[in-house]
């Protein structure tokens, strides 16, 4: 928590300036099949990010998948001593491992300002980052599915504002609350009825070779 704090308060002072401040921001790509119905406009009239994230997810899958750096990282996160003993470097490992997620998230919130709202606002984030955190649990550490997952998680907020477009009556505030109530909900879910073998087992445990045994 003390992280975050500061975090946001570096966020805080570097963007002061740019505080709700109109700017361009990523351009439109208008690819083949722009003009299918429906799933035209979803899929191929995107911008960059949003091109550049699938990528990303792909290539995340086959590495963790298909090369020897994932399946090294895959057992640093299953077993960190035994990765030790098999001469894999479990400090680097991890170093990189964080260092890279941490960058994603900043990737994801870079995308908020840059195609999702042309301006940037203190604490725009919006406490998006637990359902991010859901979202990994509910896709059970698997890119592909966190990536369904995301598209379920995104038309739901991006249906909100449709719906009050619209002219559906119902209080802003309950429709701000959903997203979040489902996030709630998928949580308990996971908790009450999931496999909790899906995780690393070795997740969020400090790891000294001293210790090994």
């Amino acid at each position: 928590m003390a992280t975050l704090a500061i975090s946001l308060g570096i966020a805080g002072v570097i963007g002061r300036s740019f505080s709700h401040k109109p700017f361009t921001g990523t351009d439109t790509l208008s690819l083949p099949g722009s003009d299918l119905p429906f799933i035209g406009p979803l899929l191929f009239d995107q911008d960059s990010l949003f091109y550049l994230t699938l990528i990303l997810v792909i290539a995340l899958w086959y590495v963790m998948r298909h090369t020897r750096v994932g399946l090294r990282l895959r057992a640093v996160g299953e077993d960190p001593a035994s990765a030790d003993v098999a001469g894999v470097a479990v400090d680097w490992y991890k170093l990189i491992a964080a260092t890279l997620a941490g960058s994603l998230c900043g990737l994801a919130g870079a995308y908020l300002c840059l195609s999702g709202s042309n301006v940037w606002v203190d604490n725009m984030i919006a406490g998006r980052g637990w359902i991010a955190m859901a979202l990994v649990a509910f896709a059970r550490w698997q890119p592909l599915r966190a990536l369904a997952g995301a598209f379920l998680f995104g038309a739901l907020e991006a249906l909100l504002p449709r719906m009050q477009a619209s002219g559906v009556d119902m209080p802003i505030y309950l429709m701000g609350m959903i997203p979040y109530l489902l996030t709630i909900a998928v949580l308990i879910i996971i908790a009450r009825f999931g496999r909790h073998d899906a995780q690393p087992a070795a997740l969020g445990m400090i790891y000294l070779r001293q210790d090994r045994h």
